[in-house]
Parts: C-alpha cells; structure tokens; sequence
C-alpha cells in the first residue's frame, strides 16, 4: 500500500538503538542520514559507492556501511528505511521489501509510492518540528523557514519557561545584525538585562521588548579598568537579583573581548554563566571585503594581534621581530591609529615594503570600504582618506588577491 492520498498521520519516531537502513549513499542520504544519527539510531547504509560526506560517517563509526549493491533481506528486524539510490527498479524493490516486513519507509525519488514521507523539518531551543506539504517540497520548506525565522525573532511565542537567573556572555559577530548566531539571539530574546557596547549590532536592541532594562556599557564614565570592574559588578548584582542578563559584545567574547574576565568574575561570584561563541571580524571583516585570511598556496597561518598599545608600549605582549618574519597573514584589530608605528616596526624588521595591506572598514556594516595598499604606502593612505575605527587590516600575500566583479 503506497500513500498516494497524501492524507499523513504525523508522529515522532523513537529511534534511539534501533536499526535503520538507507538504500544508496549520495546527496540525499547525505543529508538526511545526520538527523537519523542524532536521533540515536543505529544506522546501516547499503551502497556500493558513497558521497565523501557519507563515507566519513562511516570511517567515524557513525553508521555502518555495507560497500556493495541492495539485495533481498537487507530490512530484515529493521524499523525504518529510505530507498535513497538512482536507481528507481531499485528503489521499488527496496519499498516492497518494506512493505512485507512492515518496515515504514521513504522513497525518495518518488515520495508518493513509499509508506512514510520525510517533512520539511527544522530545530529550535530543543523544539522539533516539521511541515508537510502534500507533496508540494517548496512548499513545505518555505513555511519551516518562515516557522523558523518566526521563533528565532520571537514573533511567535513558544511558551516557554522564563529563562533561570544568570548570565550569558553572548558574541554579538562583526556588525550586523544578521550575523549573530541563533542561540545568541535566542538567549538575548529571553533577556532581562542587556548590558552592551558600542560594537554589538544596534539593531538587535529593538526587537527587545519595553520591560527589558538596557545598559550601554560604553557610556559608564570610569577608565578602561575601573569600567570592566563596573561592568563585572553589573552582571553579578542584576543576575543575583533574579534577573537573566546577557553581556552582548561585537564580534566573539573571548577574541579581545574581555569575556573571560567576565566570566571568572561571575563563577568567583557564584553566579550562573554561559558563553555564546560569536563570527569574530578579525575573520568576518576582510572576507566580507573580499580579503580570505588564507589561501591554499598563498598562506598557510593566520596570526591575530591586538593593536591596542604600540609595539614599543612596555605593556606590549607581542614579539614584533617575529611577525616581520612571519610568511603568512597578519591581521591587526584595534590599529588604525598606531598603523605607521605598526608598519614602521614591521618594516625594521625586515619585512618586504611591497607586501600588500588590506583595510576593511566597518565590515558587514552600510559604510563598509576596503583600501589596499602595501606595507611601505598603508599608513599614509589611511592619514589620506581620514580611515577611522573600527576597521581590521590584513598584511600578507591574501590582501593582494583580488576578485575581478562585474559591476
């Protein structure tokens, strides 16, 4: 019996130890064998060739592969199939097997003639859920985005518990508002209390609804230490009154972000705390710019070097000498006013004149611009073109190539 009418009873499989077999490993076992693995199912696939993806599964020992063609009894004390292969005889032969067997399964080349279809199927905060189109594939996948992007903004209220009292030290990525991870915008959703700066996606801080108390970290009127005191003070005194805070910063917490003071800060404390990954714009900005930080046979080693203090600034951590002789990419955050002293430096240490330089100012944001230039030129263009913060500069061989747009 196939399921022609179209008309399907929605359940959730418990696969968890069970035995699954998928009949082919190309493109569409490749993507649907990773939520068979996550669901916990033992999974055998049977093919006699398999994508790169799908063999190493294999090689990780995430699924067992059986390398030659299907043949009768491959179902047997199985609980779920997919007929995956090019084949269509193939397939058919696989979907009546599972038919006598009382096996539910998928047909992919023809979901119409299988016992089971597989939704278009989306995760949100531990939410599965899935959309059924009748058939109709674009369908289905528009509604689950548009589901998706729904419970992400919080347009729509998944009735969940209040977040625990705490604090979640959430990278806010490289600018834009867009390029915040999902579980930093949904862990900033739950918030009480924003406390941000100046480089966090501003417009991130609409969406937030009228209860919800928003600090701007950069307006706290002490000097660089005394105000990362302040701020640790903050996230302990609000999440010990109740309150689940979230520290946005830009880019990611941990790269030159301060975020694991604050985080040691908040365990001393006793205080809950998370940290939420962020896209770093030391990465984020030049490939934006159309800079790539590395490229096969051009660079292999990407050093990051905070351009707070110049390179003579006895508080300086970095070996100067040694980045001169570095063949890779050097990428400089927080530079641009101290770039001749940076080039200066690099260049007394050897470094080529012509090596190419790339400014990528505010990366991911309306005013993006990128200027190139070489080591010996970089400090009189930015002077010239009046280059302000916040801006990343790429020195090595990836900031010479190029892209030839079309415009």
């Amino acid at each position: 019996m196939s399921s022609h009418s179209q008309h399907h009873y929605f359940a959730g499989l418990d696969l968890q130890d069970r035995r699954v077999v998928v009949v082919g490993a190309g493109t569409v076992a490749q993507r649907r064998i990773p939520r068979l693995i996550k669901a916990g199912a033992r999974i055998e696939v049977v093919a006699p060739e398999a994508t790169p993806a799908v063999e190493g599964m294999a090689e990780s020992g995430e699924v067992v592969w059986h390398r030659r063609s299907y043949v009768e009894g491959d179902l047997e004390r199985a609980w779920y199939a997919v007929a995956c292969t090019s084949d269509p005889e193939v397939n058919a032969s696989v979907v009546a097997e599972a038919e006598r067997e009382r096996v539910f399964c998928v047909r992919a080349d023809d979901a119409s003639r299988g016992s089971a279809v597989t939704p278009a199927v989306a995760e949100h905060n531990g939410l599965l859920f899935g959309v059924l189109g009748g058939g109709d594939h674009r369908r289905s996948a528009a509604v689950k985005e548009a589901l998706l992007e729904a419970l992400r903004t919080g347009m729509v209220d998944e009735h969940a518990q209040p977040h625990q009292p705490g604090v979640a030290l959430v990278g806010g990525g490289p600018g834009a508002a867009d390029l915040i991870t999902v579980r930093g915008r949904h862990l900033l959703g739950k918030a009480d209390v924003v406390i941000t700066d100046r480089l966090a996606p501003r417009e991130l801080l609409e969406e937030l609804g009228q209860h919800v108390e928003v600090i701007d970290a950069s307006k706290i009127p002490y000097g660089r230490a005394a105000n990362q005191e302040v701020i640790n003070r903050l996230l302990i005194e609000r999440a010990r009154a109740g309150n689940f805070v979230v520290r946005l910063k830009g880019g990611d917490p941990y790269v030159y972000g301060r975020g694991f003071e604050e985080l040691l800060a908040c365990v001393e404390a006793g205080v809950a705390v998370t940290t939420v990954p962020g896209i770093t714009s030391a990465f984020a900005a030049p490939a934006i710019g159309d800079v790539p930080v590395t490229h096969r046979g051009v660079a292999h080693e990407v050093v990051v070097v905070s351009g707070h203090v110049g390179p003579y600034d006895e508080q300086s951590l970095v070996d100067w000498p040694a980045l001169a002789r570095l063949r890779g990419t050097l990428v400089l955050m927080m530079a641009v006013k101290r770039i001749r002293e940076f080039a200066d430096v690099l260049l007394e240490h050897g470094k080529d004149p012509q090596t190419p330089v790339a400014v990528v100012q505010e990366g991911t944001m309306r005013g993006q611009q990128t200027l190139r230039s070489t080591l010996a030129e970089i400090a009189g263009e930015v002077e010239r073109r009046e280059v302000a913060p916040p801006a990343v500069i790429v020195v090595g061989a990836v900031a010479g190539l190029a892209p030839d747009r079309v415009a």
